[in-house]
């Protein structure tokens, strides 16, 4: 460990192993530690073993639930937009080679006590028991609308400006009713609140087009998934690094972030030695992670929590037709909360559990003292649960940019049901870092149906 590197990564989440593979790519020297003797920090998926060691250290596995090999159980639930940013990087960092997808099978919402399926088409909508026949037609002029919106051709604007014009606007343009906006605003465009109604439309726009094209290449969701869990992605990435000279050391205590008299990134102390770089990229648990950090310097503040529930099934989620994997969406305001409600739900079928287990999680942003309790519409949902192992995290965000100190501080995984927002963070790091935009090729992914 005594050599110089030009970035130091702490932690194997998917945020750091993407930026060290993009950095490795750009001829970075990269060393990548964490304090686990696992991949994916906050991210990982982990065998029956290693799970029941996190949750219930005091606790063997129940024999009844097969092999220890046959799990991979994510900690953070997310799926993969088909047509999303994610996909963008695995493409262009030819990481997908190390990769195998399947299909999610089903897209539902919740609305008046029952679960549909989202419609995403002109047809679907048509058939969806989500909304009456007059609402259908409205629904109908809307999703004409943005398949023929054309930039340049102002006779598709139908007299809306996508930049000025807010969504509360274009939805009142259309007369849709309010249960209606929620499964757009919460199902389509994955808004986790109703914000977005009073901001212009165009990122709503955006974000319903990624949804419709995402569904448009396979049919029956718009989302994919990597078999053996999500844990693969991070390592596929370090992987990645690797090839291009990266370092990895596992299981390696952070004893110290070494700073330099001016207060800027000198080095990492693990133990009694010491390693150097140019800067470091971590992620919050190794930067005090709320509590005043090296001389008395606060460096990222909590920004709300996260509660999740994973809970181990011996059956599909009632009324999703059987299906070996969905997302279901509780839009607020269908349970008077300020936050949605997800589900995600996958099987054997993506080889993260033993044949006849589901797995399915359900999570929130915690608005109240008792995060439990706000997820029971989620859990009253999914059936006779075997096991339920619940987890309240708090969402971290750096205070500075780094660009000072030379200290990039990633985000904590937020609560949106999609890996979006975290290729946000790491196109915002990788522009700090390098000083340019990451640029990406553009090419399809194939998964299983």
């Amino acid at each position: 460990m005594d050599e110089e590197y030009d970035v130091v990564v702490l932690g194997t989440g998917l945020t750091e192993c993407i930026l060290s593979g993009l950095l490795s790519v750009e001829g970075k020297k990269v060393l990548h530690m964490d304090r686990n003797d696992y991949y994916g920090g906050e991210s990982a998926s982990l065998n029956l073993t290693q799970f029941y060691r996190k949750f219930r250290p005091n606790q063997p596995p129940p024999t009844e639930l097969g092999r220890d090999r046959d799990y991979a159980v994510d900690l953070i639930p997310k799926f993969i937009i088909a047509s999303g940013e994610l996909v963008k990087i695995l493409v262009h960092t030819d990481v997908l080679r190390y990769l195998e997808f399947k299909q999610i099978a089903g897209s539902f919402v919740y609305k008046n006590g029952k679960i549909s399926k989202v419609p995403s088409t002109e047809v679907e909508a048509a058939r969806s028991p989500l909304m009456g026949l007059f609402e259908k037609y409205r629904a109908k002029k809307f999703f004409e609308f943005l398949q023929g919106w054309k930039e340049e051709d102002p006779a598709t604007h139908q007299g809306l400006n996508l930049d000025k014009d807010s969504m509360r606007k274009v939805y009142q343009h259309f007369g849709l009713e309010p249960g209606t906006q929620d499964f757009i605003g919460h199902a389509l465009a994955l808004y986790l609140d109703d914000d977005y109604i009073n901001k212009p439309a165009r990122e709503t726009y955006e974000r319903i087009v990624l949804y419709t094209t995402s569904m448009a290449r396979w049919g029956k969701s718009p989302y994919i998934y990597p078999l053996y869990g999500l844990g693969e992605l991070p390592q596929s990435f370090a992987r990645l690094s690797a090839i291009y000279g990266g370092t990895y050391m596992l299981d390696k205590p952070i004893d110290e972030i070494v700073l330099n008299k001016d207060g800027s990134f000198a080095g990492v102390r693990s133990g009694a030695e010491t390693v150097r770089a140019k800067m470091v990229i971590g992620d919050p648990s190794y930067f005090g992670a709320g509590k005043e950090a090296e001389g008395g310097k606060l460096r990222v503040v909590e920004d709300g929590k996260v509660v999740r529930a994973i809970c181990i099934l011996k059956h599909p989620i009632p009324g999703t037709e059987e299906s070996d994997s969905v997302q279901i969406i509780i839009p607020q305001n269908q349970v008077n909360r300020r936050n949605d409600i997800y589900i995600a739900m996958v099987s054997s079928t993506h080889k993260v559990c033993a044949d006849n287990i589901y797995v399915a999680i359900v999570s929130t942003i915690v608005e109240t003292s008792a995060p439990e309790n706000e997820i029971q519409p989620g859990l009253h949902l999914l059936g006779s649960i075997y096991d339920k192992f619940v987890t309240v995290s708090p969402i971290y965000t750096p205070v500075a940019d780094g660009k000072q100190d030379h200290i990039y501080i990633t985000r904590s995984y937020d609560a949106t049901s999609h890996f979006e927002t975290v290729v946000e963070d790491v196109q915002d790091v990788f522009k700090r870092v390098m000083g340019k935009d990451l640029e990406l090729k553009k090419r399809e992914v194939e998964a299983e149906q």
